[in-house]
């Protein structure tokens, strides 16, 4: 009996703390907001920098070691 009680307490728990969690979030102001929408971007920037640069990289390595036709 004591299970099914811990089994049914753990789905209303959780519900209890996202409710908390939810309550004590705020939504950023427009300056907070754009500070983390450019943080967002440099790192887009960055991983397809750092992407173009494997593949440019990758694409001439790969042609000497299968030894292109």
């Amino acid at each position: 009996m004591d299970q099914v009680k811990e089994i049914a307490d753990v789905p209303q728990e959780f519900v209890k703390d996202g409710l908390q969690f939810m309550n004590r979030c705020t939504k950023p102001d427009k300056r907070e907001f754009i500070k983390i929408s450019q943080a967002v971007g440099v790192g887009f920037l960055i991983m397809g920098i750092i992407g173009y640069v494997v593949k440019l990289v990758h694409i001439p390595v790969n042609n000497i070691l299968v030894g292109g036709s």
